[in-house]
């Protein structure tokens, strides 16, 4: 569930998310264990907002470096 009040995350850097996504971690980490379940509710859809955005800046960057994503599982017979 995305976070209502975060809007164009799409400006940030891969770097700039990453480095949310860690901190937003560990503020629920936190959260969690002082039992502030509406804190963990808002962290958890501000981390959601945050890798949404993540990945698909990834996704676009795959595309423009066309990496092949797929992994070949064939036995090769040569030693």
């Amino acid at each position: 569930m995305q976070h209502p009040f975060i809007n164009n995350l799409s400006e940030k850097s891969l770097e700039d998310l990453q480095t949310t996504i860690s901190e937003l971690t560990k503020k629920y980490t936190y959260a969690a264990r002082t039992g502030n379940g509406p804190l963990m509710h808002q962290l958890s859809m501000a981390m959601d907002s945050y890798r949404t955005e993540y990945n698909k800046q990834m996704d676009d960057l795959i595309k423009k470096q066309n990496i092949n994503a797929t992994v070949s599982i064939e036995k090769s017979n040569k030693l």
